[in-house]
């Protein structure tokens, strides 16, 4: 009570007076099967590349990425999402390292599939931008353009050999309209009918991909303007969002999650299915970058913005820290 007046005896403030009294009335709980790794694993090296723009995460090897999905395993994780780095020799126009039953990226769907067999959801990026050597995510045309209905040929190709070596799920990124229901059918005709589609339904021409592009080697010649989308527009990804549900996807992704909040938030209001957010590598980057130079706490911000994605709205997070938050959480 004040001299100035009473106010009204609801004191949110009573609340928040303990670390238990904390935890007890939080409306949001971050936990370990919220969180799924992306892991990138690359040809022909002995030893893991670190990542610059990253600092902790590397190109894997195929025995350190066994060992990285195990230790998601021990750590709680539900998933990891396998991003193949070709060796440059191997790309090509049309990506068929993409497709190649033995290309790098089947390989390591085998090998992480033959370590951990289910007790982790093993999910494969499927997309050509790896692949290409003009590094769009999918086929050109003959004036230089990225040819939705030919890429979407290949895009059932790759969903085939991504689901004979393995994969859980597959997760075709390459925003080309109409990819979920040409993955689906792929599959199904296949005898793949367990195989679960997250699709990447909202996904931004971001500037923050820039530390991916080192990740993945990328090639890329240009933008992707013309295929991922505005990042002033918000109505676009309930459109979206409608036609991925009406084609088949299992789960849908907003992708980036930070700078997205508010779409992510329209996305899960919509919908049944469960919700994946994509915490991407220049987020990753920022708060790596900040922590090295003292301004922010480190392990704090990681679970803040984590925490943040789950409030508004995301069922998993794929985040670069899935395991070191997983096990701080636990």
């Amino acid at each position: 009570m004040t001299k100035y007046g009473a106010f009204p005896g609801s004191r949110p403030r009573r609340l928040r007076t303990t670390p238990a009294m904390r935890r007890m009335v939080a409306e949001t709980r971050l936990h370990p099967a919220d969180l799924i790794l992306p892991a990138f694993v690359r040809e022909g090296i002995d030893t893991p590349v670190p990542i610059e723009a990253m600092p902790g995460v590397v190109q894997h090897t195929r025995e350190t990425l066994k060992k990285a999905a195990v230790e998601a395993v021990e750590a709680g994780v539900s998933g990891i999402m396998l991003f193949g780095v070709p060796e440059d020799a191997k790309k090509d126009n049309a990506g068929t390292a993409g497709t190649d039953p033995d290309g790098i990226l089947q390989v390591a769907l085998r090998d992480v599939r033959a370590e951990v067999g289910d007790d982790l959801v093993i999910m494969s990026d499927l997309c050509l931008d790896e692949f290409t050597d003009h590094g769009h995510c999918g086929v050109l045309d003959d004036a230089g353009r990225v040819d939705n209905d030919a890429t979407l040929e290949r895009y059932a190709e790759m969903a085939q050999v991504q689901a004979d070596a393995g994969a859980h799920v597959v997760g075709p990124s390459g925003m080309m309209d109409g990819q979920v229901g040409v993955v689906r059918d792929a599959l199904d005709q296949t005898g793949h009918e367990d195989v679960s589609i997250l699709a990447y339904t909202v996904k931004y021409s971001s500037a923050f991909y820039g530390p991916f592009r080192e990740a993945v080697g990328s090639s890329l010649q240009g933008d992707r303007k013309t295929y991922q989308q505005d990042p002033a527009n918000a109505r676009e990804s309930l459109r979206e969002l409608a036609l991925d549900l009406e084609e088949g996807a299992d789960m849908v992704m907003v992708k980036p999650a930070g700078p997205y909040l508010d779409i992510l938030a329209k996305v899960a209001e919509s919908v049944d299915v469960p919700v994946s957010a994509y915490q991407i590598s220049g987020e990753y980057a920022m708060v790596e970058a900040a922590a090295e130079k003292g301004w922010i706490d480190r392990d704090k911000a990681i679970l803040e913005t984590l925490t943040g994605i789950k409030r508004a709205g995301a069922s998993t997070i794929l985040t670069y820290w899935a395991v070191e938050a997983a096990r701080a959480l636990r």
